[in-house]
């Protein structure tokens, strides 16, 4: 789902002196995220202004959502890693596995910025807080598909026959796509019979494994037509290319970047200031605006530009997105994922 890079070490600038900390507050923390340019904005909108309210470095352990939880299942009893960015499926399966630390909103000072839906809870405690949203919308190339597609269903136009991509089971958007046709479909059964059937009458050019390959093809012009996130989308977008990104009239299904606190952390303290700084209007605007991120927080004041690249699209909002309960998906992923192998990869 993301662009990922080799595993490095990133280290921002030293900034001004700490403040609002223990006097034994850490020269350093570690904080897992992800590569490319989402490691990027992170480092900008939320390491550096950490860094510069506190003193304390931020070391990056980059990798992808999956690659952090084996390092943190790794580290059990000797964490390096204080803070990690994880998207959501497998943010509940770390909660799950035992990795993750709790929350205390009330030790932070802007929690009462979030949105309902953005403090995800096991119980009676908080186990992640959300970095901002993202979806899986509808991108075409404008070259070849003259007007705005308005639905799902365009993916079986005969016109595209070919040329349309969508995600496997191996990416992490393949099974909640299936599960978010079936509803856009009106399919209502648990086998979802109806859905693969019209999945496996698709003629596709492309079922991708990662999102770099559907840019690339998109890039290509390989394909035309095709399920991407948003972020991807505006990527192309932004770098010239004839590409369109709609939210169509079935909607869309998204999910979230979410941070977490490292079960065993030495560096609580700071741990939980990194989030805190994550949760200003300032960090949740810059987010927006390098990666198109839906702000998980109150008060952030966007222009018409950048409120069109969001998840939700011109007039959205949180409430508009499909959000998934990932217990239920993350259950039923193997029987989907087993089908998919079966009926549509052959």
């Amino acid at each position: 789902m993301k662009k990922t890079i080799l595993l490095a070490t990133v280290a921002s600038v030293v900034g001004l002196p700490q403040t609002g900390l223990a006097q034994s507050a850490p020269q350093s923390i570690t904080v897992a995220y992800y590569g490319g340019n989402w490691g990027e904005a992170f480092d900008a909108c939320v390491a550096q202004p950490f860094t510069k309210a506190t003193g304390i470095r931020v070391v990056a352990e980059i990798g992808n959502s999956t690659t952090t939880l084996s390092k943190l299942q790794q580290q059990t009893g000797n964490a390096v890693i204080d803070v990690a960015y994880m998207d959501g499926g497998i943010s509940e399966i770390a909660e799950a596995a035992g990795v993750l630390a709790p929350i205390d909103l009330a030790t932070l000072s802007n929690s009462a910025a979030l949105q309902p839906q953005a403090a995800y809870k096991n119980g009676d405690h908080v186990f992640a807080v959300s970095a901002g949203y993202y979806s899986l919308g509808l991108i075409y190339n404008t070259s070849e598909v003259t007007e705005a597609p308005q639905s799902w269903q365009e993916l079986w136009n005969d016109a595209y026959a070919g040329a349309v991509a969508i995600p496997s089971p191996n990416n992490s958007a393949g099974v909640p796509f299936v599960i978010f046709l079936a509803g856009a479909f009106g399919d209502t059964s648990e086998t979802m019979d109806a859905t693969f059937a019209k999945l496996k009458s698709l003629d596709s050019g492309l079922l991708y494994d990662t999102s770099g390959a559907a840019s690339n093809a998109f890039q290509s012009s390989e394909i035309v037509i095709g399920a991407h996130f948003n972020v991807g989308a505006w990527d192309l977008i932004d770098a010239g290319l004839p590409i369109g990104f709609v939210v169509p009239k079935e909607g869309v299904w998204a999910t979230d970047a979410r941070m977490h606190i490292v079960k065993g952390t030495k560096n609580p303290e700071a741990a939980a200031k990194f989030i805190d700084t994550a949760l200003t209007p300032e960090a949740a605007t810059c987010l927006a605006k390098k990666l198109y991120l839906g702000p998980a927080i109150t008060g952030v004041a966007l222009s018409a530009d950048v409120e069109r690249k969001l998840p939700w699209g011109t007039g959205g909002s949180i409430k508009t997105l499909h959000l998934f309960d990932w217990a239920k998906v993350n259950a039923m992923r193997p029987a989907i994922t087993d089908r998919w192998n079966r009926e549509i990869a052959n």
